[in-house]
């Protein structure tokens, strides 16, 4: 079992920045990847970036490049994103993922694949 609790979420103007956080616990040594996904009103969840905790390599949603940065602790117990220049499209409900086996086919964005989740954290941009 793993258990992932988000915090860091908050109400920013356009161009600001936020930090968010996600505490894991349990059988974190044995998780293969963690993802940050979001969910905004009226629209699909979406995979915003993915850390592989073997290796450490990142991957992004085209939309948060160059503005996101998903990072790990060495412990492997909080998983972090670093969001600048945050636009008002940024704003949802952002939540902390874990998968205890690599996804179907290297698709990192599929939820399905997850097996545990955190509650969510709200991110409010305005403009």
């Amino acid at each position: 079992q793993v258990k992932l609790v988000e915090s860091g979420g908050g109400s920013v103007q356009a161009g600001g920045s936020l930090r968010l956080s996600c505490a894991a616990s349990g059988y974190t040594s044995s998780i293969y990847i963690m993802t940050w996904f979001r969910t905004a009103s009226g629209k699909e969840r979406e995979a915003v970036a993915s850390i592989y905790l073997t290796g450490r390599r990142s991957v992004y949603f085209d939309s948060v490049k160059d503005r996101f940065t998903i990072s790990l602790d060495n412990d492997r117990k909080t998983l972090y994103l670093q969001m600048n220049s945050l636009k008002p499209e940024d704003t949802g409900v952002y939540y902390c993922a874990a998968a205890m086996y690599a996804p179907a086919g290297g698709a990192w964005y599929a939820a399905d694949d997850y097996n545990y989740w955190g509650r969510g954290t709200q991110v409010t941009v305005s403009s």
